[in-house]
């Protein structure tokens, strides 16, 4: 007697269940199911996608026999089972959803056990070891995805819940800068500061480090630039309020007295790790996060990556041609989907080119090597300083891109800035700027605004 398995009241499911078999074929893979049962798939699917319905008992057996792949003994099988397969059993619709979301779930775990296998045996023809992180996380991701988008007419308290839903965010401690974020930085987002060497993007993300830690929040600051001790330097002024050469001519109890202090007004932490520059990729500061979790049970509330043009991709090596439009493009998508994966923020930079690294009033244009980046990013500002600024201790904040807000609101704004203690403050004295539209000093926007003066 045949006793069934889960394959079979799977795919016996499939070929009696319309109902069933629309909602769970675009989720099931062919390489879950062993043996003839993935042979017998592959008739279901192949059939369903080319007529768009159920094959018939008569039909899948006819299909079948003009199959030549099939070997005498999964033929024999075959003629076993078929008879089951199209048996109208009653079944409940919720337990057999969920059984096939588990079974697809387990499968796809085990495949990519022995995928993994084969991998560290070095017998794997396209995969490298790289690939075993990414490769486990798929696998543990798969999951039954039945929405179908969002129905504008129909979902209309959805929406108005989702409007009026307060969305957890880290606030800044500048008022201008929660004002344009509606609040601060929300998770599942890119924030990328762009700014010329030494105007002050280090000193920014430490800043931010530390307003975040002091707000109780985890931080994991990632470096790619400088060294953990030099970070934590930047973040030891900002948060002892003591000009950055002070810090090591304090007695070693005097520093101890003070962070000890700074834990009793915090129940955050903050780790900084280095990786050498150009080698650091989100597959290995994901496989940092698992880490973290499991041997300091520290879970990131926000990311800070200093920088993104010198992380690496995990997918795609810097074309020999210098091509980094696509390699700066991937790198920002891979963090952008870190930062959705972990359900945080994730805080970057990026150098201007060289002609923005002169410009008072740079654009997106003026983004070094890839224009794909602020075509990622959810927030993008240009960090400008001058003498005049200096003289007046303030930074120039302009936006670049905003998808937290109208960019065209507060769109130029000055903060205040104290090098020499790693720190950021509201401007004593605020002068909002127009701005000229990026579209404007482009070669096309010259062009058009000659045509416009002619025009009656």
């Amino acid at each position: 007697m045949n006793t069934p398995n889960i394959e079979q009241t799977i795919l016996r499911n499939l070929l009696t269940n319309e109902g069933y078999t629309r909602k769970v074929i675009p989720f099931i893979q062919k390489e879950y199911f062993e043996g003839v049962y993935q042979k017998l798939f592959e008739q279901v699917l192949s059939y369903t996608a080319k007529y768009n319905k159920l094959p018939t008992s008569e039909a899948l057996q006819i299909e079948i026999d003009d199959k030549s792949n099939f070997t005498d003994e999964q033929y024999r099988h075959v003629v076993e089972i078929m008879p089951r397969l199209f048996d109208e059993e009653p079944v409940d619709e919720t337990w057999l959803y969920n059984r096939t979301e588990k079974w697809c779930q387990d499968r796809a775990l085990f495949n990519s056990i022995m995928e993994s296998i084969k991998i560290i045996d070095g017998k794997h023809q396209k995969l490298t070891k790289d690939s075993l992180p990414d490769l486990l996380t798929k696998a543990l991701g798969v999951t039954f995805d039945t929405n179908v988008g969002h129905d504008y007419l129909e979902n209309i308290d959805e929406r108005y819940a989702f409007y009026h839903a307060q969305e957890e965010k880290i606030p800044f401690d500048i008022e201008l800068l929660n004002k344009i974020t509606k609040g601060g930085l929300s998770n599942k987002s890119l924030n990328i500061a762009l700014a010329g060497t030494g105007v002050g993007k280090s000193l920014f993300m430490c800043h931010i480090a530390a307003n975040s830690l002091i707000q109780g929040k985890n931080v994991l600051y990632i470096t790619l630039e400088m060294s953990e001790e030099r970070i934590a330097e930047r973040i030891d002024a900002n948060l002892l309020d003591l000009p950055i050469d002070q810090i090591e001519h304090m007695s070693q109890e005097m520093f101890s007295n003070a962070v000890n202090r700074l834990k009793t007004k915090t129940n955050g932490r903050l780790i900084v790790k280095e990786y050498p520059t150009g080698t650091g990729n989100s597959n290995h500061f994901r496989a940092l996060l698992n880490e973290l979790k499991l041997k300091k049970a520290f879970e990131p509330d926000i990311i800070m990556i200093d920088y993104l043009n010198i992380c690496a991709s995990s997918r795609i090596k810097m074309s020999s041609e210098g091509n980094s439009y696509g390699y700066i493009k991937a790198i920002a998508e891979e963090l952008r989907g870190l930062a959705v994966e972990f359900d945080l923020p994730i805080v970057s930079a990026t150098q201007t080119t060289r002609k923005g690294f002169s410009n008072s009033d740079p654009g997106l244009e003026d983004t070094s090597e890839s224009f794909g980046l602020p075509a990622t990013a959810d927030l993008m500002f240009a960090l400008v300083t001058n003498e005049e600024l200096e003289e007046e201790g303030n930074i120039m904040i302009k936006q670049l891109k905003n998808r937290y807000n109208d960019p065209s609101t507060y769109k130029r704004f000055l903060v205040g800035i104290d090098r020499s203690k790693m720190r950021l403050m509201d401007a004593e004295k605020q002068d909002l700027m127009k701005d000229t539209p990026t579209f404007d000093k482009t070669n096309q926007g010259e062009d058009q605004k000659k045509f416009d003066e002619w025009k009656f």
